[in-house]
């Protein structure tokens, strides 16, 4: 079995990328979502997206984002994906798509077989899925769309028959990867608020226990 690819998502401090470069984490994610505890400006973005190792995808975090967001988050990264996180219409990631030239990592929020479903209306613009816990009612309210910590019945991505890759966040720790994994089937798991000590500040031991749990699979 293929062991999962890692996102490890919103990084906002210098020496968690460079933990991360040595950990050999596959992929990185760069908040832009101003309502988010772990956005970064474009300036600070572009900053820790130079420390990158070569290897570990860039990833840039929009929510419906106008063409002016999307090229500033180009011009600050340089990502090799945009993950959006919105409501975003097929017709507009397509046009994202084109605008970026990057791969598209369309987010979906997660409750029921039937949220999963709706992946199909984006099988012709995205690239990748993620499928993360719906967030609180609170925090939807706000604005904020993930890196809330709640998890998913992870036995809805059963109804999941694209063949598109995807990543399966949402609450994931060292304590719960593994069973997650196993019940999904999930090819790549992204984590955030996981492998914190507080929002934005990752915490290294967090971070080598969670890649470890991923890894340690048989």
């Amino acid at each position: 079995m293929t062991t999962p690819a890692i996102k490890i998502c919103g990084l906002t401090r210098a020496e968690d990328i460079d933990h991360m470069n040595r950990l050999g984490v596959e992929l990185v994610g760069f908040n832009f979502i101003e309502k988010s505890p772990r956005f970064v400006t474009q300036d600070k973005g572009a900053g820790l997206a130079a420390m990158c190792r070569p290897a570990m995808e860039r990833v840039a975090l929009l929510v419906n984002p106008d063409d002016d967001g999307v090229d500033r988050a180009i011009a600050a990264v340089s990502p090799h994906r945009l993950q959006l996180h919105g409501d975003e219409s097929p017709d507009r990631v397509q046009e994202i798509k084109r605008r970026s030239h990057c791969a598209i990592i369309k987010a979906l929020p997660v409750e029921t077989a039937q949220d999963v479903a709706r992946a199909a209306d984006y099988k012709a613009c995205a690239d990748w899925f993620l499928f993360d816990a719906k967030p609180p009612r609170d925090k939807a309210a706000q604005g904020v769309t993930g890196g809330h910590g709640e998890a998913f019945d992870w036995t809805a991505l059963k109804a999941y028959d694209l063949s598109q890759p995807y990543l399966l966040a949402g609450g994931l720790t060292a304590d719960n990867v593994a069973e997650a994994l196993s019940v999904s089937g999930a090819p790549m798991v992204d984590a955030a608020s996981g492998v914190e000590s507080a929002a934005g500040q990752k915490d290294k031991q967090l971070m080598e226990a969670f890649i470890a749990a991923v890894r340690g699979r048989e």
